[in-house]
């Protein structure tokens, strides 16, 4: 039986448009026929094709429509591709096929790499979309093997014919989204234009050939490729087929010198066929970039395609603006990777030039990073001679290459400033590395008793410090906020949003209320709004959160999350690698605490000035009520409800003397009639004096890690501390939604229900 056979009518040199319907019509150019059976190959019809259009097979890419879809080109790129196309319509006697010569234009890939797709579909703007390859770090290897194509949209390709094949290119790409390299150059590549100048021209080493050449390029805009290349010699020849530009490099006999030994410095390519690109591999373009990056640290990679663009006339794509600025940062600030080698190093240093600190790390198994613990003298002296007797713990997420959580335990100075106490890096936030935390912290503050504690119940926290404080009259608070998001998550209820902000509300003024009868109001007040809550907020073991019952001292201070403005230091740095990150928090600490002593030797108040103003508050309030004063330090006060007010152990039965360590306005009128000093009544955690005396140390700065590392690594006792295996996921990180926000609840138009809309309201409405 007769094969099949088609009569093809290739086309080419038009353009495409999308009629009103969506579909497409294929406008001017070229038309050729032939005849195509199910016995021919793809080698073969490509080659025919080819020679119609004087087209190079390796940059020609042939696509064709299915019967009555004008929507979605389909790709011919193998024999059995071809052998389909002949299938499909092998009923009908003709069919149209639509060439396009890639070499004409150079691909505009702008976004991050994702996953692999050959299917190609129509924008909204009737442009043409593939979804970008996945690109690994070994595809940018600057290490060029024989025969290699460089090329500054695609990096370093192993083979010249596929091309597409590997970064997915879309070959219908029309010419709205491709750049012709037709361009001239730009004033800041002229100056290489004359860095290769001809046979005998020597270089030092193979490496700066390579880097000459690739400017030589870009300035003349051109792109060759590597026939031969080691680190003896180097043969490179324009990448147009005929074209004679070639240049052979070999290295001198007993030297590293790199001599040109032939050059034909002649192109016959210009004005013919265009280029697709130019050598900007991602070192180059961290060369380029590195300056730029040290006065703007936050310099985007879609400014830096722009820049080189105008600068250079180059079109990069995102992901080789992104990887040139990896390379720029690690060349700039060290190797992430090599910055685990120097933790040994560098917790010596911070203990040898700052005695009296705590720097220890762990390292897993296989050599690899576990958990860094720092805390500087500075901030233990400081706390224990300065703080109020409270600690916050909490953590942050780590955006660097490696990812990880930085757990911070922070207190609050006399002037309700953020103290830094300690912090730690650990490979993920869990209960084991909570307790790690904490016994280290326990080390380093090893003369403190008496810590009030304000954290999270959840993640461990509340049995490992119960059992490594358990000796030293501690307290733990919960967190008011992460209680506050686990009463939202427990509730079964359909509340609306406003019914769950009502709760919180009251949930919130329940903690902050001085008296059972206080706190029972407020618990009242979530009864009537649903039973479940109130029952629920009764089995959270208010004794741990609520004022009312609280046996420690939190100062009012009620969320872990105090040390916002520490984590706004680390967020500046966390981008680092990690020696680099702790060094940047040391200089910041450093920093605040200079600034802070400085500042506080100005003060003429005795008392901080935040505790100035809520002293004055307080005298605001103050009214004339009636005080009953007897023999003893117990003093009775009338206004609105009775309270005893005992001086000679600072307190008042409102408790907003022992909840502030301030004299409330029960207080004040009881020293007033007295005749003492209200000053003497402060709490001394309060005083300008035991202020100063929190900032008197200094942190000091520390020795060069390169160099201390050096040292160590000539010494028998060093550590190998490896990179851990987790490392960040390429793309932009997923931006978490706000704590704070409530989900908005559905809310029906038909019943007035929640959970659900009119489109999926059950409810049988009568008319």
């Amino acid at each position: 039986m007769a094969g099949k056979k088609v009569i093809v009518i290739c086309q080419s040199g038009g353009v495409f448009e999308k009629d009103k319907d969506g579909n497409l019509l294929y406008v001017g150019g070229n038309a050729h026929a032939m005849e195509v059976d199910d016995k021919m190959t793809y080698d073969t019809f490509v080659m025919e094709v080819a020679e119609m259009f004087n087209y190079s097979t390796m940059a020609m890419s042939i696509k064709y429509f299915l019967f009555e879809n004008k929507k979605t080109l389909i790709s011919i790129s193998n024999d059995k591709d071809l052998k389909r196309m002949i299938n499909f319509h092998g009923d009908y006697n003709t069919t149209d096929i639509y060439v396009m010569n890639e070499e004409v234009v150079t691909a505009d890939i702008s976004s991050m790499p994702g996953s692999r797709s050959s299917r190609t579909s129509l924008s909204e703007d009737g442009m043409f979309v593939d979804a970008p390859a996945s690109l690994g770090d070994d595809i940018f290897d600057d290490s060029s093997e024989p025969g290699l194509l460089l090329d500054a949209n695609f990096g370093i390709v192993d083979d010249l014919n596929n091309v597409e094949a590997l970064f997915d290119i879309p070959s219908d790409m029309p010419p709205a989204l491709l750049k012709s390299n037709g361009e001239k150059h730009v004033k800041a590549a002229q100056q290489w234009q004359n860095i290769i100048t001809g046979v005998g021209q020597r270089f030092n080493s193979v490496h700066e050939f390579r880097e000459s050449l690739r400017k030589y390029a870009i300035a003349h805009q051109f792109a060759f490729r590597y026939n031969k290349n080691d680190s003896h010699r180097v043969t490179v020849k324009c990448k147009v087929e005929g074209c004679p530009w070639r240049i052979h490099a070999s290295r001198l006999s007993t030297t590293q010198l790199i001599c040109i030994k032939k050059m034909d410095s002649a192109h016959t390519c210009e004005g013919n066929v265009v280029p697709t690109g130019h050598q900007a591999t991602r070192s180059w373009v961290a060369s380029v970039i590195k300056e730029k990056l040290k006065e703007v640290p936050d310099y985007k990679p879609r400014d830096i395609v722009e820049d080189i663009k105008n600068e250079y006339g180059i079109q990069l794509n995102y992901f080789q603006a992104w990887r040139g600025k990896e390379i720029a940062k690690e060349q700039l600030q060290g190797s992430y990777k090599e910055a685990y080698g120097q933790l040994p190093s560098l917790c010596d240093s911070i203990m040898e030039t700052n005695p009296g600190s705590l720097a220890t790390f762990t390292t897993k198994d296989d050599s690899s990073f576990h958990r860094l613990f720092v805390s500087f003298h500075a901030s233990i002296h400081g706390f224990q001679n300065g703080c109020r007797p409270l600690l916050f713990l909490d953590s942050v997420t780590l955006n660097s290459k490696y990812q990880g959580m930085l757990l911070t335990a922070t207190a609050a100075d006399g002037n309700d400033g953020v103290f830094p106490v300690a912090f730690a890096v650990v490979d993920a936030e869990t209960n084991d590395n909570w307790h790690w935390f904490l016994v280290q912290l326990r080390n380093a503050l090893s003369d403190c008793h008496g810590i009030t504690f304000v954290a999270d119940r959840e993640k461990g926290l509340k049995e490992s410090i119960n059992n490594i404080f358990q000796d030293e009259n501690v307290h733990h608070g919960y967190c008011l906020h992460y209680l506050s998001e686990k009463l939202v998550r427990d509730l079964k209820g359909q509340f609306s949003v406003e019914v769950k902000r009502l709760m919180i509300e009251d949930l919130f003024a329940a903690a902050y209320a001085g008296t059972p009868e206080e706190f029972q109001i407020c618990v009242e007040r979530i009864k009537n709004i649903s039973v479940e809550a109130y029952i629920w907020v009764n089995e959270s073991e208010p004794e741990h959160w609520a004022n009312a019952f609280f046996p420690g001292a939190r100062y009012n201070h009620l969320t872990s999350n105090f040390g916002e403005e520490f984590y706004g230091w680390v967020s500046d740095a966390h981008e680092l690698p990690i020696t680099q990150m702790v060094d940047a928090i040391r200089c910041k600490i450093m920093d605040v605490m200079h600034a802070r002593r400085v500042e506080s030797s100005q003060w003429l108040t005795r008392l901080t000035p935040i505790m100035e103003e809520k002293l004055e508050k307080e005298n605001v309030h103050v009214h004339p009520h009636p005080v009953l004063i007897s023999s003893g330090s117990r003093v009775e006060v009338h206004g609105d409800s009775v309270e005893v007010v005992d001086v000679d152990n600072f307190s008042c039965t409102c408790k907003g003397w022992q909840l502030t360590g301030l004299p409330c306005c029960h207080a004040i009128p009881v020293i007033a009639c007295l005749n003492r000093d209200p000053y003497y009544y402060c709490s001394i955690y309060l005083t300008v004096v035991n202020y100063r005396s929190t900032y008197s140390e200094s942190v000091h700065p520390i020795v060069d890690i390169d160099r201390t590392a050096n040292d160590c690594s000539q010494g028998a006792l060093s550590v190998t501390v490896k990179a851990p295996p987790t490392r960040r996921p390429p793309g932009r990180p997923v931006k978490k939604k706000s704590k704070d926000v409530i989900r908005r609840q559905l809310q029906c138009g038909k019943c007035k229900g929640s959970g659900h809309n009119k489109s999926t309201c059950k409810e049988l409405l009568e008319p």
